[in-house]
């Protein structure tokens, strides 16, 4: 018999150093909050342009505009937004999110051949972030993820990736990359030896990645069930409350992904009311540039997601019926 796995008990772990619990008050204000948020080899220089799918991940948008790049957003989907952008001359690095966060799309095979020969045409090189690749959501899906070394031409690329998100280890702060080119890949290491001061991996990071992929099939295949049933009753209880948002689950991920912008919910009005009236922190959509949506984290027990999602009906209910939030 297969082993059993607690996923239903709620850990607190306020006082721990958590991040996701004892930081809630640096980006909400209100410590006590119950937290749905919490995921260079000198390709490009100063002042020059690096291309994302929008909505896009926040820490790309600080890491892009950080190092001085010039951040361009195309839709996700828009095959002719993403040529315009590549196709500039000053355009010198594509970063993909595969599968994509937060919308938890999931590229097929076709659309990523026809990135990597966009790519390869304009002399663009793709870092592709594959982090949450372990999480497809087959039965929402369709299709398993495709890894962007199957797709790969001869330009310049990058697959980076971690156990982190599947395994629940970001803590221990560590990941992996492959990369096509020998000449970038040692350049790479030479950039962490001497710029970064990385000369080698934390012991417990490799540790663990270690013991998870060797070991880990059956927890992980577990818990993806588990997340898979939880955006299931989020889209039973978004469709009896707001049918006209026609919401259903993501591809690949542990974030729902919510489109509000068909109810008109001022977006200041609900974070208002979400964090003072119901004590429960789920990021708003414009944080991703994307105003009207918010990111509901449902990697974490059903007892918890329930609450939130409660909360969260609740909240729209009121300023549907109440605009301002009164």
């Amino acid at each position: 018999m297969g082993a059993t796995y607690d996923f239903d008990t709620v850990v607190d772990r306020r006082g721990t150093w958590c991040v996701q619990w004892d930081g809630v008050a640096d980006r909400f204000g209100v410590d006590g909050l119950l937290p749905f948020t919490i995921s260079d080899m000198d390709w490009s220089g100063e002042g020059d342009g690096v291309v994302v799918h929008t909505p896009t991940y926040d820490g790309f948008r600080k890491a892009i505009t950080g190092l001085g790049r010039e951040l361009r957003g195309v839709p996700v989907g828009d095959e002719e937004a993403l040529e315009r952008e590549l196709a500039r001359a000053d355009a010198k690095v594509l970063v993909l999110c595969s599968p994509h966060n937060p919308t938890g799309r999931v590229w097929t095979a076709d659309e990523l051949a026809r990135t990597a020969a966009l790519a390869e045409r304009h002399g663009v090189a793709v870092i592709s972030d594959e982090i949450h690749a372990d999480f497809v959501h087959e039965e929402y899906a369709g299709r398993g993820h495709v890894p962007w070394t199957r797709v790969a031409g001869a330009g310049r690329w990058a697959l980076i990736s971690s156990g982190s998100k599947a395994f629940n280890f970001p803590a221990l702060t560590g990941s992996y990359g492959l990369i096509g080119d020998p000449a970038d890949r040692a350049a790479y290491v030479r950039r962490m030896e001497t710029g970064e001061g990385l000369a080698s991996p934390a012991v417990l990071s490799l540790t663990a990645h270690i013991a998870a992929y060797r070991e880990g099939a059956g927890w992980l295949d577990a818990v993806r069930a588990y997340v898979a049933g939880n955006l299931g009753y989020v889209a039973e209880r978004l469709g009896e409350a707001f049918p006209e948002l026609g919401w259903a689950p993501p591809q690949a991920g542990y974030l729902a992904w919510i489109d509000l912008r068909p109810l008109g919910v001022d977006d200041a009005a609900l974070q208002r009311v979400l964090v003072e009236r119901e004590g429960v922190a789920i990021m708003g959509g414009a944080v991703y540039g994307a105003p009207g949506f918010v990111r509901l984290n449902v990697g974490c027990p059903r007892e918890k997601v329930e609450l939130g999602v409660a909360a969260l009906i609740r909240a729209v209910e009121g300023l549907v019926a109440s605009p301002a939030g009164d």
